[in-house]
């Protein structure tokens, strides 16, 4: 299994809450790891928790425009779910030539970009370039400060799904860094009856574990389920956690969930999934340890309070602290 890191300055994709104009406006731990079993397909199969989560909040991911000429579904983000600490936002964006998303900053937190159909070429002001493809994952903590682009690397559709995560107080102003999986590294698990399949981005499940750290400890894998399979994962207690159902139609606790649904799930050690209609189910579950911490949010600037953000945009306009290449950098995109 190979894990690419970088560090220093880097690109990476990451589709942004509300644009911000290029240089020049002035408009104001390691991973935790968890382990998960499959039961038999049989409808009278009670989950092994002690506190089985519920679904308290469901979400529909409503398509609106981003970027240039993009559109994304967003779920979390939206006046209905404005966070999930530590979760700052879920895209599942789908885009063609020539749309895109042209030249932007990033400031105190970490995106993950997973891609489900296509590639994506990407840029920074570091110099650095490379495209990821099907299947490919790349977790960027923006640090102190990136700015980049995101365009389509060929004709067709691309889709993907792109979350953010904040980081603590303490790592808002460490260097920018980013770790690269390709497809055919990402850690799988199945489950004994072959009946579910997890791809593991962090964390662990069906004996399957990522080597990505999380500086905020998240666990995040993609399941597929087939007809009439069962899934019991546990999930750590105290961590907030959610599913983003990319394709099917499934039974999360006693909640019935189809494409594009965000399920926010309630306190407890795991979450019990039965596919029990005639195609394939997938989707992510993602959980994080929250930060607890105010979170002020301005575009693509995620700090602690409105002196942060101001002195982010401050820092970005002028060329300082981390945004030294921003006035003299565009992308060939």
């Amino acid at each position: 299994m190979r894990l690419r890191q970088h560090l220093g300055l880097v690109s990476s994709p990451s589709i942004y809450t509300s644009a911000i104009a290029r240089f020049g406006n002035n408009t104001p731990h390691r991973r935790r790891t968890t382990r998960s079993r499959t039961m038999s397909s049989s409808a009278s199969d009670a989950a092994p928790f002690e506190k089985p989560r519920a679904v308290v909040k469901k979400v529909l991911a409503e398509s609106q425009p981003e970027g240039q000429g993009a559109t994304v579904r967003r779920s979390i983000g939206r006046h209905e779910l404005r966070n999930l600490d530590p979760f700052l936002l879920l895209d599942e964006f789908t885009v063609s030539k020539p749309a895109g998303f042209p030249d932007h900053p990033h400031r105190g937190f970490e995106t993950v970009t997973y891609m489900l159909e296509g590639a994506f070429t990407h840029q920074d002001f570091a110099g650095h370039k490379g495209t990821i493809k099907t299947g490919d994952v790349q977790w960027m903590t923006a640090g102190r400060g990136i700015v980049h682009s995101e365009m389509p690397a060929g004709d067709g559709v691309h889709k993907g799904l792109q979350l953010w995560i904040n980081l603590s107080s303490k790592d808002k102003m460490i260097e920018p860094r980013y770790q690269e999986l390709e497809s055919k590294d990402i850690s799988r698990g199945e489950s004994e009856d072959g009946g579910v399949e997890a791809r593991v981005i962090a964390g662990e499940a069906l004996g399957a574990a990522s080597p990505v750290y999380t500086r905020t400890p998240t666990m995040y894998v993609d399941f597929t389920m087939r007809p009439g399979s069962r899934l019991h994962q546990p999930v750590p207690e105290g961590w907030n956690a959610f599913v983003y159902v990319v394709d099917g139609e499934g039974v999360f606790g006693r909640e019935t969930a189809t494409a594009h649904y965000c399920l926010v799930l309630g306190p407890g050690d795991g979450v019990s999934v039965w596919n029990r209609s005639t195609r394939p189910l997938r989707f992510v579950l993602v959980a994080g340890q929250p930060l607890g911490e105010p979170v002020v949010q301005h575009g693509p600037f995620v700090m602690n309070s409105r002196a942060q953000i101001q002195k982010a945009m401050e820092d970005y306009y002028y060329g300082k602290n981390g945004f030294e290449r921003a006035g003299q950098w565009s992308s060939s995109a």
